[in-house]
């Protein structure tokens, strides 16, 4: 396994809805441990296959609270509470900058693993607003498209201030 070339923002495949996996062969157990090695090489908490440019929906979570890093090949939120909770995001394809964000508290999440095996989980706090950050991705919602004009276009100036200096600290 290898970590990735990651794909930045404003790349347009962070923008395409990412395809369903049908088969469960070695290949994909290979882009799942890909991702794996990419998210910790970030370093990040979760990742999604356009993430390393590869647009299928699988997602790997890898969350330090002693769970282990999970797959989740294509996932989808099934029930979502109507609680929320104000969680800080980012993204590994727009590094050093994060906003807060408001999301479901709790989700449930519908998944099959890396054997095909249909799956749910039952997620709250963090692990849920990852979950969610993340199918969003699979979504081509890219995470500053749930934030207000006003606050998207401060991250986003935030973050080509961070891109020019760099590049300059690169010549």
């Amino acid at each position: 396994m290898t970590a990735q070339p990651i794909v930045l923002f404003p790349d347009q495949r962070l923008r395409q809805v990412a395809k369903p996996v049908s088969v469960f062969d070695e290949a994909l157990h290979s882009l799942a441990g890909d991702l794996l090695d990419t998210v910790r090489a970030a370093p990040g908490i979760g990742i999604t296959g356009p993430h390393i440019g590869v647009g299928l929906r699988v997602v790997v979570l890898d969350l330090q609270d002693g769970s282990g890093p999970q797959s989740y090949i294509n996932p989808e939120i099934v029930q979502a509470s109507e609680n929320t909770i104000q969680h800080e995001e980012g993204s590994i394809s727009m590094p050093g900058v994060v906003e807060t964000l408001t999301r479901a508290a709790k989700v449930t999440v519908r998944y099959m693993d890396l054997k095909g095996q249909p799956q749910t989980e039952e997620a709250e706090g963090l692990r849920a607003v990852c979950h969610q950050h993340e199918i969003d991705q699979l979504d081509g919602i890219f995470w500053i498209q749930r934030l207000s004009a006003l606050r998207r276009n401060r991250v986003l100036a935030r973050y080509e201030k961070l891109r020019r200096s760099q590049r300059q600290s690169t010549l």
